[in-house]
């Protein structure tokens, strides 16, 4: 019988690979037709019997966790979402220390998940939704396992290392304008100190934690999963939406008015607390502060986007800012 012609379409270190698929082949039972890196620890196998998609992890406890959690949130309804599998393989799969789970495939739409559309944004806010009122019925049962949420104490640590990175970001962007979103944070945090307690009232629930649109999956059949819980923590539900509303304001073009047509923020909105979380530049501090650590410069796709987010919604970011503190006064 005539095997198919085994591929590696790598997007990193070639050998790396290499060395990965020659361990993999001696792990499965099964014969291994087909590799896909999607990232150094998102692997994409393909068997005579079965795809999977293979996870790495710094440490065992971390993939035990994440295999707990899912399985947990699987056994109190949320079913929207992968689970982990245990093929027929040497466990645990240990290589050049990381360690790998394997997660069952949920073949994709045609049609990619992105905020671009109304009912993209919509579906989003109803699995997070739905994710919260499951994970309220069994948040406390992981609370020695996976730490609370400290917004602020977090936003703060952002702020500090992006001024730190001024002199490297006055090569990229005007002074005036990195001054302008410095003051944005400021303002910012310094409100959402006033209302401290808002960012830690209970009820509290398990936090996804990254609500970006890669880790919003729509199958083949058309139905929204939620994947991807590497950064879950504890806190109020208060805390995914803010991100969530961060996510999508570019594409409502920084509207006030277009954010208040979703139930959830048109409540939200009248909170004096989450007006001035609204303000912080996190995707900003956030991106070129990665981009100046792994010094990712020369990516010019990246450089674009963050160009685009930073200067290209700038006025229109403002103007949504100055909307907020006339809201607050």
């Amino acid at each position: 019988m005539m095997m198919k012609a085994m591929t590696i379409k790598n997007k990193g270190d070639d050998d790396y690979f290499i060395r990965l698929l020659s361990y993999f082949r001696s792990q499965f039972n099964e014969t291994i037709m087909d590799m896909v890196p999607i990232r150094k620890s998102v692997i994409l196998l393909k068997t005579t019997q079965n795809t999977y998609m293979l996870k790495g992890y710094p440490t065992n406890n971390r993939l035990k966790l994440q295999e707990a959690f899912t399985t947990t949130l699987r056994k109190e309804g949320f079913l929207k979402t992968y689970g982990f599998v245990h093929p027929n393989i040497k466990e645990p799969l240990i290589f050049e220390g990381t360690y790998f789970g394997c997660i069952e495939y949920i073949p994709p739409n045609k049609m990619p998940f992105s905020f671009h559309t109304q009912r993209n944004r919509r579906e989003g806010l109803e699995i997070i939704n739905e994710f919260h009122q499951v994970t309220s019925t069994f948040e406390s049962r992981y609370r020695t396992l996976i730490p609370n949420a400290f917004i602020i104490e977090k936003w703060k640590d952002r702020a500090k290392l992006f001024l730190k990175n001024f002199r490297t970001l006055k090569y990229f962007i005007n002074e005036n304008f990195l001054e302008e979103m410095l003051d944005w944070a400021k303002w910012s945090l310094s409100g959402m100190e006033k209302h401290r307690d808002f960012f830690l009232n209970e009820p509290y629930v398990i936090l996804h934690g990254d609500v970006a649109h890669h880790n919003f999956l729509r199958d083949q059949n058309g139905k929204l999963h939620l994947i991807d819980f590497d950064l879950i923590s504890i806190g109020p539900p208060v805390l995914d939406y803010l991100q969530y509303a961060n996510r999508i304001l570019p594409f409502l073009d920084w509207s006030f008015e277009r954010l208040e047509l979703y139930p959830i923020f048109d409540e939200l909105l009248e909170e004096k607390a989450f007006l001035y979380a609204l303000a912080y530049p996190a995707d900003i501090f956030r991106e070129w502060n990665r981009m100046i650590r792994e010094k990712s410069y020369s990516d010019h796709v990246k450089y674009n986007q963050i160009m685009d987010l930073t200067i290209g919604h700038f006025y229109s970011r403002k103007k949504f800012i100055d909307s907020l503190k006339k809201k607050t006064n």
